[in-house]
């Protein structure tokens, strides 16, 4: 669900942060007073986990509060429906929240090493493996989730002790200015969550100052642009980029459940998702029954407004797969309706081949491609050639799509569903190949937000490589070496006579 056509030139939708700081109103939601209270006089780094977690857990509860502002500021062209707006962010990022304050105190606690399998020229050695903050944290927000997808990464970012700064997208400025109140309120300091304005300058201009982690949802060309900009600084990043996902049908697929899905995922928030269905690869021997069935399945869509940044592109990847041999299966298609007024019928495009330059293209709009494969085995191969790789989902028999999934070289597989299971807030997200590295959300995406510090103390008086060399000492160690890693009972007893020669040599 991360999916946003995003830039760092003046285009719609740029991916930028650093500008002025907005002002904020001192609304506190009523629960939370003890929570802004435990802030003042304290850094928020110096604050334990536990009590970040809380104060972020928190922020749920002004979320409810605040809803009906967020629904109505989340509306536009391509998210129509208010219900979209309740399942697919505030019901998820609630629950991110929640986890966070739950579980997150658990996944930042320091790992103790102590005497368990400790080598032993280590002996006295004890050591602790610290979760220590980043430092500063940018996160640049997308258009198609405003509050889902920057609001859990914030979340962790700031759970973990981090100073964040969130540019929002072009177009999202209330909803992110709301989602940050909600923050706000609820306890952190207003110098440790910035909102930056709009303007792709904004995030030139932080990049440049120079971040500890870049945290990017967008497109690949954008995730191109910041990872440029952060070299100069060498910034860590992780990015969340475009998705060209399949879906592949399985023999014994149960159709209705493919065609639901489909009709789900082609349509949901205005076809503007990320992990929406582009490929569906089927058997040749299914093709004609399943094209028929889908093209009944979404012949009574309505149409859907394609963003702005991404009108020209599509209709351009549209004529070039037309020209190559594709058949529009639909007959609904008008590129001049698509450029002009900004609006499609869901276009369901048949007879893609692989060379076809839409079969690996990070199309955002209500366009499904079907391509027809020689087996499983092959199916399989057209998902892990294509260079994005972000998400895949699998229809069949639960044995058999359980098997596949495992062969996919892609960041999330959904077995007989699509996009819904990603939302579960203990599950990490990111992709592969050109749609990004890193990942968000779940346990795995609040310890990125997190460096691993090292603690190593000494106890007792053996400290072996302090004293000054002999000349027994390199006889000795050779000889434990050979002991405890040789290849063989022969080895090792070899090791061992050496080690005692050594021994008595000196």
């Amino acid at each position: 669900m991360n999916l946003a056509v995003i830039e760092l030139t003046s285009r719609a939708g740029g991916a930028g942060v650093g500008g002025k700081q907005d002002a904020y109103p001192t609304w506190r939601h009523p629960s939370n007073t003890r929570a802004c209270s435990a802030t003042v006089g304290v850094m928020w780094e110096q604050l334990s986990a536990r009590k970040r977690c809380q104060i972020v857990g928190s922020v749920a509860a002004a979320l409810c509060d605040r809803s009906d502002e967020l629904i109505q500021a989340c509306a536009s062209p391509q998210r129509t429906d208010p219900v979209e707006t309740i399942t697919s962010e505030l019901l998820p990022l609630c629950a991110a929240l929640r986890f966070l304050a739950k579980r997150g105190p658990k996944i930042l606690a320091s790992r103790r090493v102590g005497m368990w399998r400790r080598p032993a020229w280590l002996i006295g050695v004890h050591s602790v493996v610290q979760r220590v903050p980043l430092g500063k944290v940018l996160v640049l927000g997308t258009w198609n989730y405003p509050l889902l997808l920057p609001g859990v990464q914030l979340a962790q970012a700031l759970a973990a002790g981090n100073q964040v700064q969130l540019k929002p997208a072009a177009g999202t400025e209330q909803a992110s200015q709301i989602l940050v109140e909600c923050f706000h309120a609820c306890g952190v300091p207003a110098d440790q969550l910035g909102l930056l304005d709009s303007d792709t300058s904004a995030a030139v201009g932080a990049i440049a100052d120079g971040m500890d982690l870049i945290v990017l949802t967008g497109a690949a060309e954008t995730g191109r642009k910041v990872l440029h900009g952060a070299a100069d600084t060498l910034s860590a990043s992780i990015m969340e980029l475009s998705g060209c996902d399949a879906v592949i049908a399985l023999p014994d697929v149960d159709e209705r459940r493919l065609m639901d899905a489909l009709r789900f995922g082609v349509s949901f928030n205005g076809s503007a998702t990320c992990i929406a269905p582009r490929r569906l690869i089927v058997q040749r021997d299914q093709h004609d029954a399943i094209v028929d069935r889908l093209r009944e399945t979404l012949a009574d869509l309505s149409a859907i407004a394609v963003h702005p940044a991404a009108r020209h592109s599509v209709a351009d990847q549209i004529e070039l797969a037309l020209e190559a041999g594709a058949v529009d299966s639909t007959g609904r298609y008008c590129e001049t309706r698509l450029r002009d007024e900004g609006t499609m019928y869901p276009l369901l495009l048949d007879q893609v081949t692989e060379d076809h330059e839409i079969a690996s293209a990070d199309i955002f709009a209500p366009v499904l491609s079907v391509i027809s494969a020689d087996g499983i085995d092959d199916a399989i191969r057209l998902v892990n050639d294509c260079p994005y790789r972000l998400a895949a989902g699998v229809f069949g028999p639960n044995s058999a799509a359980a098997d596949v999934a495992t062969r996919l070289n892609v960041g999330t597989v959904t077995v007989n569903d699509l996009i819904a299971p990603t939302a579960d807030p203990r599950l990490p997200f990111g992709g592969r190949g050109q749609s990004g590295f890193g990942v968000t959300r779940g346990p795995e995406g609040l310890l990125a937000m997190t460096a691993a510090k090292v603690i190593s103390r000494r106890r007792g008086s053996i400290a072996p490589h302090l004293r000054p060399r002999s000349e027994s000492d390199q006889r000795i160690l050779h000889g434990v070496l050979q002991l405890m890693h040789g290849g063989g009972i022969r080895k090792r007893l070899a090791g061992l006579r050496r080690m005692v020669g050594g021994v008595k040599k000196k």
